[in-house]
């Protein structure tokens, strides 16, 4: 019935109609009216349709008006990323933000549209839904009352905490503050201490605070432990006659050293006309998390597993995540396979997908795969001598896809991603680049081909689907990028649609030169997030037509709803009724999944951030090398060789007044035309590391930049 409503609002004839001229359009009978009028009410809340002020319905986008989530900022001023995908953000200024919060669900008319590309401005007229019930923050007491200062910097007000609801906070404390009154456009949000975590500088409440204000569950509710707890440790003898038995197979996980959670494993042997033929052996989840049981709906609302710094926060509890959905090495256990025959130029010629049972023979890592291809150890060869020939097939299979998928446009960044050590008492000893080697590209390659053969298996099967998308670039931002790398030398056209094989090409270009992680960073910026959808449109950054995320159904609720729709589509078929369920249910599992994902992302980023602060508090006065990796109006962001990166502010830039040339992504010195660019290197000394505001401000040591010989 929305979806009636909202198409016959969204025609071009129509104009706002009362409730009751609703009804009579659409034949409500009078005994539904009640109802009828309830689910207007109930689409209004979700902001699928507006009443104006003389009680008249339309759908926003025919009444000047955006909804969407705000994206707060330290001073005041906002942005609103809409609902509709395909709709510019919204700016809105600190004056017309009328007591909303950082992610608040709003409604905003639109008061400025784009001119000369001006951001759109608007005005929130109404707040859908509150993002920050509970906040926390640090505690400051003063006699009468006391104040929490946000953790949070994007919710710019600090909460007015009333005397008699400090609760035993004391200065300095980390607290939880549950909102008891709501901003107005002059008067600060008040609330409640609810929860008291410790001293902000004791051991331990840095990620404990973290954790609380990403709202991510610490334990799971006793009904889930309870569940869980009556799932047998055996497998039924009737599994065991219904399913395909490849526990006679060589069959391997490989992970990295402290992983748990073992959901794929694979198995290769060649053929006898030169073809591959590769299997892909994932967790069968799905046996275990039944549908609407409790534990399927918590592993809903987690929708994800959260790899902080010093812990995982899991979507399933640890008796199925390292228990018996994991594939423990020659342990019987339950799994979904995909086996797959690729010929010589990396093409999957057939496929087959079944459930089956394994026992897999090793629970290889990364390091033990790569010290057998790269570095020939003969000490780790001999050990796993009986699987050598795989490994070196496994290579063999994984440049041939690779080079497939570079040859239809893929795009492959080389982004060094960070491994922070820590001690006993979570203080961090060393970080370092994580490096990518042979072991985790045949991983890589081998879980990127199965996603697609399953995507492309399921979508002309025609069955509901939730699959992985990766939009086209916006074409204003992929503009500005092609314009900052001609001044670098290289050409980009983006006239009409630009396909990822001219950008693959580009990065080809700049690899191994001193501007490649520059293009790569400011390439990536440009593109759009990867995000969960019931539509299959495609994924840009691969260049793949079919994709869809299979393979981590212990860590990833789209897998796990995926398996449940294969396996269901395999045994039954699915009838009208369940495949109408089903289409509901892709919507809310994608639109779930995909908010879950940033909330992760955007805490995993966070205590990244807070012990590279931390490392480097003690390092003040040290000298490093490091790249530009963003410049500013205030000044650039460098980033040293650990992956650490810190602000050079412009007021700490003291041999000239340095001009922010935006275009050119450089600040240049308007008396001596010295030029700081986007990926030059530059030598840095650390000034300032503060771990409250987790940030880190660099100088730059002009003694050393004379002569640059030295690092480069």
């Amino acid at each position: 019935m929305k979806e009636n409503i909202i198409s016959f609002m969204r025609e071009e004839a129509y104009k706002p109609m009362t409730e009751e001229e609703l009804a009579i359009i659409f034949d409500v009978p009078r005994k539904d009216i009640g109802h009828f009028y309830s689910l207007l009410d109930e689409m209004e809340n979700e902001g699928l349709i507006v009443k104006t002020r003389k009680n008249r319905y339309g759908v926003p986008e025919r009444m000047n008006l955006v909804v969407g989530k705000l994206q707060g900022h330290s001073k005041g001023y906002g942005f609103i990323i809409p609902d509709n995908q395909n709709a510019p953000d919204v700016y809105i200024s600190a004056e017309n933000i009328n007591g909303a919060m950082n992610n608040d669900r709003v409604v905003a008319r639109i008061t400025k549209q784009s001119v000369n590309g001006k951001k759109i401005e608007g005005e929130v007229i109404r707040i859908l839904e509150r993002a920050n019930k509970k906040i926390v923050g640090t505690f400051e007491k003063s006699d009468y009352f006391g104040f929490v200062v946000p953790d949070d910097k994007r919710i710019y007000q600090d909460i007015f905490i009333p005397k008699a609801k400090i609760n035993g906070a004391r200065t300095g404390d980390k607290v939880v503050v549950e909102v008891t009154k709501w901003p107005e456009k002059r008067r600060n949000p008040e609330g409640e201490i609810v929860e008291v975590l410790g001293d902000s500088k004791s051991p331990g409440v840095d990620i404990l605070s973290i954790i609380k204000k990403y709202n991510l569950p610490e334990e799971f509710p006793e009904e889930v432990e309870k569940f869980v707890e009556e799932i047998p440790d055996e497998i039924p003898a009737e599994e065991y006659k219904r399913r395909r038995d490849l526990r006679n197979m060589r069959i391997v996980t490989i992970d990295g050293e402290d992983a748990k959670d073992l959901d794929d494993a694979v198995s290769i042997e060649k053929l006898s006309d030169g073809k591959y033929k590769l299997g892909v052996h994932i967790a069968d989840v799905t046996y275990y998390v039944r549908e609407k049981t409790p534990l399927d709906k918590e592993a809903f609302k987690r929708a994800t597993s959260v790899y902080l710094v010093d812990r995982v926060i899991p979507m399933l509890p640890k008796k199925l995540s390292n228990g018996l959905c994991s594939l423990n090495p020659k342990v019987d256990r339950l799994t979904l396979s995909c086996f797959m025959t690729i010929d010589q130029n990396g093409k999957v010629i057939e496929h087959e997908i079944f459930e089956s049972i394994i026992k897999t023979s090793e629970r290889m890592t990364y390091t033990d795969v790569t010290k057998i291809l790269k570095d020939k150890d003969s000490e780790t060869i001999e050990r796993y001598d009986y699987l050598v020939e795989d490994f070196k097939l496994m290579e063999e299979l994984c440049l041939i896809l690779n080079k497939r998928r570079m040859q239809r446009g893929a795009l492959d960044f080389e982004f060094e991603e960070s491994k922070i050590k820590l001690d006993e008492n979570g203080k961090p000893i060393d970080i370092r680049p994580y490096e990518r080697e042979i072991a985790n590209r045949i991983i890589e390659e081998f879980m990127l081909v199965c996603n697609e053969t399953v995507a492309e298996h399921m979508f002309w099967v025609g069955m509901p689907f939730v699959y992985r998308i990766h939009e086209n670039p916006d074409e204003e931002k992929l503009a500005e990028f092609s314009e900052f790398v001609y001044n670098l030398g290289y050409i980009l056209r983006t006239t009409g649609e630009v396909h990822p094989k001219a950008l693959q090409e580009l990065l080809e270009q700049v690899k191994g030169k001193k501007e490649e992680t520059v293009v790569s960073t400011l390439l990536l910026r440009s593109l759009k997030q990867a995000r969960y959808s019931p539509d299959c449109t495609g994924h840009y950054g691969l260049a793949a037509k079919y994709y869809c995320h299979f393979t981590s159904p212990i860590r990833r609720y789209p897998d796990l709803a995926i398996h449940r729709i294969i396996k269901e589509f395999i045994h039954n078929g699915i009838d009208d009724k369940r495949e109408k369920k089903l289409k509901k249910f892709v919507i809310d599992a994608s639109k779930q999944s995909s908010d879950m994902e940033r909330v992760a992302q955007e805490a995993e980023r966070e205590t990244d951030d807070l012990k590279k602060v931390e490392y480097m508090a003690d390092k003040i006065g040290n000298i490093y090398p490091g790249i530009i990796s963003s410049v500013t109006s205030f000044g650039m962001f460098v980033e040293l060789e650990n992956t650490v990166e810190g602000l050079v502010h412009i007021s700490n830039m003291v041999d000239d007044y340095y001009i922010y040339d935006q275009k050119h992504h450089s600040l240049i010195g308007e008396r001596m035309r010295k030029v700081y660019r986007l990926g030059d290197t530059v030598m840095i000394k650390v000034v300032k590391a503060d771990i409250e505001t987790r940030t880190i401000d660099f100088a730059i040591a002009e003694e050393y930049n004379d002569d640059l010989s030295i690092i480069e």
